[in-house]
């Protein structure tokens, strides 16, 4: 057993770069971050074992990320949740159960809600709903909403790379997509890993989502010493776990 892949053409010319490994549904997908990409440690993992325990699953790049087209300065919630709509229907057969990763956890929430025939269930780490709301808005310096202002842009530091340019067209589309305080319409079993020492989402606002959900079968783990990242072994194992008991109940 191998990985394939390939892209997916978008209306717009924009091709979408996908890997995928064949196997017993659910099909498994991966949602990443905001500028992260599918060649992350977190997705290569479930890679290995999927191919190791004969699961089918698919990973890809949203518009403007990795291996995908575009331009990431005209990436928006718009976007992106419709990039991973079209992923869903044109590439996976039958069942889902979606792994969203920070943004991708906001993004695997909205498809849920779009499309909730296809998805069995969602295991979401260090999920962020409404990020660019509520915890990328408030840390914004006056020179940045300065910039914003001239040039409806600003280049955000980012400590795990080159700055990154922030629009004013992705705040203000993400807050259309808000879906906190709730009551979120998800009836899947959901389960959540969230570090405790993550900088860039708190735990608490992990734990808003747990709650505002309305299915009941909802588990939220907390990770004292976890990072936003959660690519420790340990960390992988955890939600190796979690995307086993959810493909298999």
């Amino acid at each position: 057993m191998s990985e394939t892949s390939g892209f997916l053409e978008r209306p717009d010319g924009e091709r979408l770069a996908w890997r995928r490994v064949e196997g017993a549904e659910p099909t498994v997908v991966w949602l990443g971050g905001f500028k992260s990409d599918m060649a992350g440690t977190k997705a290569q993992a479930l890679a290995d074992w999927a191919l190791t325990a004969g699961r089918a699953y698919i990973r890809f790049d949203y518009l403007g990320h990795g291996e995908s087209s575009g331009d990431f300065a005209k990436g928006t919630i718009t976007r992106w949740r419709a990039d991973a709509l079209a992923v869903l229907a044109e590439l996976v057969e039958g069942p889902a159960v979606l792994v969203g990763s920070s943004m991708g956890g906001w993004l695997a929430c909205l498809v849920a809600m779009a499309a909730p025939e296809r998805v069995k269930a969602l295991a979401l780490v260090a999920p962020a709903p409404d990020f660019t709301e509520k915890l990328m808005t408030p840390g914004i310096p006056a020179e940045g909403h300065a910039d914003l202002a001239r040039d409806g842009v600003w280049l955000r530091p980012s400590e795990y790379g080159e700055p990154y340019p922030i629009t004013r067209a992705l705040l203000e589309d993400g807050a259309r997509w808000s879906i906190l305080p709730g009551p979120v319409p998800i009836e899947a079993s959901v389960r959540i890993l969230q570090g405790g020492a993550d900088p860039d989402v708190p735990w608490r606002h992990a734990l808003e989502l747990a709650n505002a959900l309305n299915g009941q079968d909802v588990v939220f783990t907390l990770i004292k010493d976890g990072d936003h990242r959660l690519s420790r072994p340990r960390d992988l194992a955890r939600l190796i776990a979690a995307v086993e008991e959810l493909s298999s109940t």
